[in-house]
Order: structure tokens, then sequence, then C-alpha cells
């Protein structure tokens, strides 16, 4: 049975006519699955009963199932464990509430995955030791946010931004990541600002100028983690293949066709990448583009052989950037106690990673743009 979040907003346009339906019929369709917290084709209460019975006798609903959820932040953080109905497969997802105030509304980011496992093999992320299992379809990608949407708008709240930095590599899976982004931003579908979009990479080249011939206007992040080849190479061994330079030009290129900046990712590790030496190195690599620094601090675990810098540490590394005229902003730390980082939950739900040593980068759990 076809999923129907594999369709766009065309395709249920092209299915209606089909019907022999009036047009404002696809509309109706699209806002009860998109914008509403209805968990089935036969709560959509305003469609006749002959269209929901069509609906569910053709499209697949959902295409995920919750499987585990754990929470943190006094509840403010929640990750979700997903088994894939296709082939029983798990992935992860994590919603993060964010309170208002006088300056910002009150939102709520969620942040993505792209793939099971991951091929890109980054020797401090939990998602990289299980290896790539298989990409994700575009309505499987979807699918996971709309499972947290729904849960949102039935206690109230609504799904504000999205970040594309959970389990896998997004630009290896480039298509099914585009046509994804165009969903969410579709004004028939999710509706969000392209500036409420940010999509992640370790610095695949080809991917990010696809990306930048989308013309989507999306943000861009890129996984960094060392200014120099040498630490980079084992850092992110994808950077053997396209090295700092070459991501560097191509998050230019990106910059130049959307006027977005580009947000450079750096994990924070004790003795390794932590360095004034480094901080200095960033600076110059950096220093008079439109770019923007997230330091990351590490989400370490017991028995793993990378450990957190000090706090000393980044803030010195910070005022090192900030010194060059690069912009610079320390992550929050979100979802520390629930092994938020991508890769952790679904070790320990399957124990086919019990003794992995290494956890993920990402503990330091996503926070997207406010823009």
């Amino acid at each position: 049975m076809t999923p129907f979040s594999a369709l766009s907003p065309r395709d249920v346009d092209a299915w209606v006519r089909g019907l022999d339906l009036p047009g404002y019929r696809a509309d109706q369709v699209l806002r009860w699955f998109y914008r509403s917290s209805a968990e089935a084709f036969e709560a959509m209460s305003n469609l006749p009963v002959g269209l929901r019975e069509r609906l569910s006798a053709e499209f697949q609903f959902t295409t995920v199932a919750p499987e585990a959820v754990s929470g943190a932040d006094a509840g403010e953080t929640r990750k979700y464990l997903y088994r894939l109905e296709r082939d029983g497969e798990l992935l992860e997802a994590v919603a993060m509430h964010y309170p208002g105030s006088a300056r910002s509304a009150e939102r709520t980011t969620v942040c993505l995955s792209t793939q099971v496992g991951c091929a890109v093999g980054c020797p401090f992320c939990a998602t990289g030791q299980l290896g790539l299992r298989r990409n994700l379809a575009a309505g499987e990608i979807v699918d996971q946010v709309l499972v947290l949407a729904r849960r949102e708008r039935a206690g109230g709240g609504r799904v504000s931004h999205l970040v594309y930095m959970g389990m896998g590599e997004p630009l290896h899976n480039v298509e099914p990541t585009l046509e994804s982004a165009r969903r969410f931003c579709d004004p028939r579908a999710l509706g969000l600002s392209p500036r409420r979009v940010t999509i992640s990479t370790s610095g695949v080249v080809p991917g990010i100028d696809r990306l930048a011939a989308e013309g989507g206007g999306v943000n861009l992040a890129v996984s960094l983690h060392a200014p120099v080849d040498e630490l980079r190479d084992t850092l992110v061994p994808l950077n053997r293949r396209w090295p700092v330079a070459q991501v560097v030009a191509a998050a230019d290129r990106y910059a130049a066709a959307t006027g977005r900046r580009v947000s450079f990712e750096y994990v924070m590790l004790r003795d390794v990448n932590d360095s004034p030496e480094l901080a200095g190195a960033l600076g110059n690599l950096l220093r008079g583009r439109l770019a923007h620094v997230n330091l990351i601090p590490y989400n370490a675990v017991p028995g793993d052989p990378y450990q957190a810098s000090s706090k000393a540490s980044i803030d010195r590394f910070r005022e090192r950037l900030r010194e060059a005229g690069v912009e610079c902003t320390v992550r929050d730390t979100r979802g520390r106690r629930i092994e938020a980082a991508c890769g952790q939950l679904h070790a320990s739900v399957t124990g086919g990673q019990a003794n992995l040593t290494v956890p993920s980068v990402s503990g330091a759990i996503i926070q997207a743009p406010t823009g």
C-alpha cells in the first residue's frame, strides 16, 4: 500500500480529480494530514465517509510507529525511537521545547533522521558505529516529523523548527532529503518557513551544490569539527574525499546562491580539537565569510575514549574566534540524561551496540535558528 506521505500536494490534486471530486477536497485532506492531530483517515471528520474509506483502502496513513520514548529537562526534551513499518528497522528523532520570552515565541524544534545508521564513520558518533543500514524514503522522513507534530497539536503546541541532524548523512540521501524539505516548507503541507529548516552535512560537496541549486533557501550547517585536514581526516573520515578547503568553498557557493549564512558545527573534544592554536586556525579559515560557528559541548558517557572540553576551554576558544571577527555561539546542552545523542537510544533498545565505547557528537541536541 502506498504511504500517503509519499504523495506531493500535486499528487493529491491528481488523485482527487481522478475521483471526480471538487478540488477543495484535496486541500481538506492535506490540512487534515499535515496540520491536525488526527491519527487515522477515519478521524478526518468533515470529509465524506466514502472519501475517508477510499483513503483508508488506498493509502497507508503512516510509515513509522513509536517504539520507545525517553524524556529530560523537566519534560522539555523527548527522544523517540520509531520502528519502520517497511522492514522493522529503527530510527530516532528528538523534540525540544523552548519556552517563549519577550524576544521570541514559544517553539518546538524537531531533530530528524534521514538514514538508518550512517556511512561516514566519525569515531565519536554512535550512529556511525551502526554502519549504514539503509536510506529513508522521503515519506519516512516526513512521517517521523508528523507523528511528533500531531502530538504537539493534541497538547496545544506546534512544531516550529526542523533540523536534519539526527541519524545519517542527509546529503548521502540527497533526493529524499530535498523532497521531504519541500513538503515541510510547502504552504499546502506542513507550511514552515525555509528559514526554520536546517539541513546538516559532514561535508558532501556535490550534495551542498545540489542543495544550492534547489533554491529552497533552507539553512545549511556543516559539521566541521577541525579546521585542518590532518585532524579532520581522523574526526570526519569524509574529509579524505572532500578536504576542508573544498568543503568551505562549497559553503561559500551556498551562501552566495542563497544569501543564507552557513553554520559550522564544532564539537569540543578535550585535548583533541580545543586548543587555542586550533581556535586561531578556525578563525583564519572563516574570517570574512558569511558564517557562524556553533561550539558543541560533547555528550560523553562512562567508558568513552573522548572527554568533553572544560567550560574554561570552550570560553577561551569562543573568545579567540570572536577576536578573529567570527560570530560564535555555544550550543544549548539539551537531553544529556536521556542518551539524546543520535544512535544512543537505538543502541540501548536493540542491545546490538551494548559495548559501544564511543557515543555520538550530537549530545548537545541541536537548537535551530530562530529566524
